[in-house]
């Protein structure tokens, strides 16, 4: 690397560090969250108390009553304290387990990571990743922006016997007025709204999961598809610009 390329480098870096100190000693203020929050109970692995405030994600979807299904300790003890959880398990069909899971930002934009470690984590294999657009119905109809990961995971039955299984995971992430599925895009208007205002944007991280056997990918994610577009607006207070409304309208 010759002299100037150096010198580009060093100025960079002393812009970076200068960023980093600017934004850690600024006063900032909290911005809304783009998802519903309110009293609700949550409970770890162990059956112990975990929160007692969480995103209020729906009670029924299409028929499905919902469960809260636990918040982990690794999560409780690797995410900021003031992290806001929903969680919850939906038997939409006897081919269709959808969870649901929202994680909300409090003064620490850390509690939301790398999607990808998600499923990995868990012992998937992220196959395909793919860009989309969801129809939306309410409360006008639009494209919500996300991102399909598809994965694999193989193990035992419950006869000890090997089974493939697909995944389904949708994610986006949502802030008091706006949408993205790039985590680029939403770290950018965090610092960028920092500076201007003094606000520090509360931004949330939707997913949604389902696992099928495989060849039913495409029918699954249409099922999922179809469970997003009932159950999302029913939590998440910001929509995207107003767009065509496409057939059929999914029943709420």
């Amino acid at each position: 690397m010759n002299k100037s390329k150096w010198l580009v480098l060093a100025v960079a870096l002393g812009m970076m560090a200068a960023m980093g100190a600017y934004l850690a000693n600024i006063h900032q203020r909290l911005g809304a969250p783009g998802v519903r929050v309110g009293p609700g109970v949550l409970y770890d692995e162990r059956g112990q108390v975990a929160a007692r405030q969480c995103v209020l994600l729906p009670d029924a979807v299409l028929g499905a009553k919902g469960t809260n299904l636990p918040i982990y300790q690794t999560e409780l003890g690797g995410l900021p304290n003031d992290t806001t959880f929903g969680r919850k398990y939906y038997l939409v069909a006897t081919n269709l387990a959808v969870q649901t899971t929202v994680v909300l930002m409090g003064t620490d934009r850390t509690s939301i990571h790398d999607p990808h470690y998600c499923l990995t984590a868990g012992g998937w294999h992220i196959e395909k990743t793919d860009q989309i657009l969801l129809p939306m119905d309410h409360p006008h109809p639009y494209r919500l922006p996300a991102l399909k990961l598809t994965a694999s995971l193989n193990g035992l039955n419950e006869s000890k016997q090997p089974i493939c299984l697909r995944g389904i995971y949708v994610y986006w992430f949502v802030s008091a007025d706006q949408i993205t599925s790039n985590q680029g895009t939403r770290l950018w208007s965090i610092a960028r709204n920092m500076l201007k205002t003094g606000v520090l944007e509360r931004w949330a991280y939707v997913s949604y999961f389902a696992t099928c056997i495989p060849g039913q990918e495409e029918a699954t994610f249409r099922q999922l598809e179809q469970f997003i577009r009932a159950s999302a607006p029913e939590f998440q207070t910001v929509a995207g610009p107003s767009a065509p409304a496409l057939a059929p309208v999914a029943s709420r």
